[in-house]
């Protein structure tokens, strides 16, 4: 706590008048993250009310990025709870993430199945997925300042990544081959290092 308050410039006095511990101050600031990244105005949060699912991966993509790009300081403090205090100041906002997926998305999804637009795999299932893998992928990326950690670029390895969602790794049955999106780069070919 003298340190802290040292730092930021307060008596130690002030700094006990509003927070009783460093726990209590590391509370606050996980709180914020939550906050700022539950706001319904972040490009995110619309792309999820939207419920595109998977036709937006390339644009939840670029709004992971975005967003591990804002927010590294508060993304590193998740890697600190769970060092420093077992996780317990994250548990509920991942024990509810399910939940709010289910919120966003189940109505459209359960549309979406009926009219026939997905095939064996649970789409609550791959969007939570890619959710999860982007902020990892991205995470390592710009938090942990290692590029290039699974041998390609950011957008090759999306641009990857979003071609398995979409069709899979096991040849379709009818021989069917699948194509590209428009736009995207051709991730057959990778870039070199």
């Amino acid at each position: 706590m003298r340190a802290i308050a040292s730092a930021s410039g307060l008596s130690v006095g002030n700094l006990y008048h509003h927070f009783s511990n460093k726990e209590e101050i590391f509370q606050r600031l996980i709180d914020q993250y939550w906050e700022r990244v539950t706001d319904p105005s972040m490009r995110l949060n619309q792309l999820f009310a939207k419920a595109d699912f998977p036709d937006d991966l390339e644009e939840m993509a670029a709004a992971i990025e975005e967003v591990v790009e804002a927010f590294k300081p508060y993304i590193l403090l998740i890697y600190v709870d769970v060092i420093e205090f077992e996780g317990r100041h994250i548990h509920a906002f991942y024990e509810g993430m399910a939940g709010r997926f289910e919120a966003a998305y189940s109505e459209k999804f359960r549309r979406r199945q009926a009219a026939g637009d997905f095939g064996e795999g649970d789409p609550m299932v791959a969007v939570m997925v890619a959710t999860r893998w982007l902020f990892y992928f991205y995470t390592v990326e710009k938090c942990f300042g290692v590029p290039m950690h699974l041998g390609m670029s950011p957008r090759t390895m999306t641009t990857e990544f979003i071609r398995l969602l979409r069709y899979g790794l096991l040849p379709r049955p009818n021989g069917e081959r699948t194509k590209t999106p428009a736009g995207s780069p051709d991730p057959a070919r990778k870039e070199a290092k």
